[in-house]
């Protein structure tokens, strides 16, 4: 069994599943010439019934929508279903300006003639990846128009001035979206209907947990133990309305206790990583007093590794 399955079966997914997801890899070779964009994530989701309701969708054809708060892990789930199906990954991050070129292509002057550069979601229905649409909300209607014919029953991709492509039959695509951030829209019916929807949850003690047992081992545990009640704290302020999600960021708490490793000492690396993502002074008071009843002033590297 491979790595990747070894993961699920840690996490006691489903077998049937399991054994589902190894036919479709053995009966999906990937194309050389795009094998390094299978990529490792950093790591591994932590959530069987997440991922349980991700493989079967995908393993049934259908494409993924992956909505939620921030922080809730959607594109590392999203990294990591297309590692789990052994699949080459093309990410999109949508913005206003996203259009069809970018995503189908633009004519480009090439030895002497007129060819077409292939955009992420013409490659990816070509060699069979999983498509990644960050942020999908953010689409303007020019972009939408692209993604209808492609994630529906017709799997097709009509490029104006040249042929019509079929999608792989392995291609899949998976959005993830946030509420409320700046651009965002609502999704038109149309577009929904494209995707199978799961709600991603918050975090917990236990997934926290799981992922700085993966990224810091040599973590001390009653360090550990502050930092996911640090995260779980601001998590619960900002779902009150206390604050908002500007310091509510795994990223920015993950690179700040990597910032330890490295000799930093543990305050300043929380604010860089924590506290100073807020900008209104009222909001980096209320976080700035969260982070130093679980990370003291005076600890130093020594009381985290």
């Amino acid at each position: 069994m491979t790595e990747e399955l070894k993961v699920l079966e840690e996490q006691q997914v489903d077998g049937n599943l399991i054994g589902a997801l190894e036919t479709y890899r053995n009966e999906y070779p990937v194309d050389e010439g795009v094998s390094k964009r299978i990529v490792k994530p950093a790591v591994p989701f932590f959530g069987r019934e997440v991922l349980e309701m991700g493989i079967a969708a995908l393993l049934k054809g259908e494409n993924l929508l992956l909505s939620g708060a921030k922080a809730t892990g959607k594109n590392v789930l999203a990294e990591n279903l297309a590692w789990l199906f052994g699949r080459p990954s093309y990410n999109v991050s949508f913005h206003v300006n996203t259009g069809s070129a970018e995503l189908i292509g633009t004519d480009t002057f090439r030895d002497n003639e007129v060819t077409l550069r292939k955009g992420s979601i013409y490659r990816c229905a070509e060699y069979g990846g999983f498509g990644i649409l960050d942020e999908i909300n953010m689409a303007k209607n020019d972009a939408v128009s692209v993604l209808h014919a492609t994630l529906d029953y017709r799997r097709s991709i009509d490029v104006p001035g040249y042929d019509k492509i079929e999608l792989h039959p392995a291609a899949r695509f998976i959005g993830t979206m946030n509420y409320g951030y700046a651009g965002t829209k609502e999704l038109n019916e149309a577009l929904v209907s494209r995707f199978l929807v799961i709600d991603m949850p918050s975090q917990s003690e236990e997934t926290l947990s799981y992922i700085l047992e993966r990224l810091y081992p040599e973590m001390k545990e009653r360090a550990k133990k502050q930092w996911i009640g640090l995260f779980l704290d601001l998590q619960l302020k900002a779902e009150y309305g206390e604050i908002s999600t500007k310091a509510l960021d795994l990223r920015g708490m993950t690179g700040a206790i990597g910032t330890i490793k490295q000799g930093l000492k543990p305050a300043l690396a929380a604010g860089m990583g924590i506290t100073n993502k807020c900008f209104d002074v009222f909001e980096k008071e209320i976080v700035h007093d969260v982070v130093m009843t679980r990370i003291p002033e005076e600890w130093t590297v020594g009381d985290v590794f």
